[in-house]
């Protein structure tokens, strides 16, 4: 397309230079916007420990707490941290499973997966990591990426390997390891969206991955293959009313809702697209309208930005591997140690509304 614009207007050039000005102007003033005016990526360094990682940041209901996935050498752990500075306030849980799977079910409780009891189940427990744990459902399969409901059923992805018809083992080796910016994609299983129902029953949804409830809790916003893409999708908690979202030769992944339930952040290599490889081409945060329009770039860097979560300010945190400067070091008192892998940045979003809302 390049080469036949630049074609256009060379030839425009040689014969009549008032009319390639002409076109020049026309084409200025009928570009879209969006390449008009590139994102200025103005991203914040929030947290940043020597020889630690902070990734998958889950903002708390009142916005005051910042759930990440952190880990230091061989060892991962939930953390509690203060969203306005990033400071950490408490471990939360060191469980294996929950690693993949920790959520916020109020503004002092969360929920996880765990196999303490034998069997694999979702607790829930205080945030401030004390007190007593309680299973709140047991769950069978390999489940990761739960979301609690209100009333108390549980919507989650669950593996089924395409290499075997009868598979009962739950172990998942691939989530929840430390510096894993890929949590979309687990080569050799079928990934299926199911609704576990409090009295035992179950029932398929959709195929798909990274389930997100909108804040009203009418909606389930997910991402699913179509071919070597990924697109996001949107549907009712009972599976009703399956939309489509995005529809790009890229891999848009890991939707998070706005606190207004306008918007849907994500995480996508649509600038970049690489779908040979499956962390391939640039990563950064983008919006869209849960309408399906108004798509805007957020994060625009060569790193991998990803897993975006929405504050009450429009803030918008996301965990990222760009290279930490010695100004940012010097920022938050570190002069030496190791700072390399994924720490939780934050961005400012554009405050608008949509006119149109399904």
């Amino acid at each position: 397309m390049k080469r036949v614009i630049g074609l256009i207007i060379g030839l425009s050039a040689a014969s009549q230079p008032a009319a390639a000005n002409s076109l020049l102007d026309w084409m200025n003033e009928h570009r879209p916007a969006q390449q008009q005016n590139q994102p200025a990526d103005s991203a914040q360094l929030l947290t940043l420990e020597p020889g630690q990682t902070e990734m998958y940041p889950r903002l708390s209901p009142n916005g005051r707490f910042l759930m990440t996935l952190s880990s230091k050498g061989k060892q991962a752990w939930i953390s509690r941290r203060y969203s306005e500075n990033g400071d950490p306030a408490n471990p939360v849980s060191d469980d294996d499973r929950a690693l993949d799977s920790a959520g916020w079910l109020d503004d002092g409780h969360i929920y996880y997966l765990s196999e303490r009891a034998g069997g694999l189940g979702l607790w829930e427990k205080i945030s401030d990591g004390e007190a007593m744990q309680r299973r709140i459902q047991s769950l069978r399969g390999m489940i990761t990426q739960p979301i609690l409901l209100p009333d108390q059923s549980i919507i989650a992805v669950r593996l089924k390997s395409a290499r075997r018809s009868n598979n009962t083992d739950h172990r998942i080796s691939k989530a929840g390891t430390k510096e894993s910016f890929n949590n979309w994609s687990f080569p050799g299983f079928q990934a299926e969206i199911v609704r576990f129902n409090s009295d035992g029953s179950e029932k398929v949804l959709s195929a798909g991955v990274n389930p997100a409830l909108s804040p009203d809790g009418k909606w389930i916003a997910f991402s699913m293959a179509t071919g070597r893409s990924m697109h996001l999708f949107r549907m009712h908690p009972d599976g009703s009313e399956l939309i489509q979202l995005t529809d790009s030769r890229s891999e848009d992944v890991q939707p998070a809702w706005s606190r207004d339930g306008q918007w849907l952040l994500f995480t996508s290599n649509r600038s970049k697209p690489d779908l040979r490889h499956a962390d391939g081409g640039q990563w950064d945060i983008w919006r869209i309208g849960t309408n399906g329009r108004n798509l805007t770039q957020l994060t625009s860097d060569s790193a991998r930005d990803g897993a975006p979560s929405m504050g009450l300010d429009s803030k918008v945190y996301f965990h990222s591997d760009r290279k930490i400067s010695k100004e940012q070091r010097a920022r938050h008192q570190l002069s030496s140690g190791s700072v390399s892998g994924f720490h939780i940045w934050t961005i400012s979003a554009p405050v608008e509304s949509q006119s149109t809302t399904n």
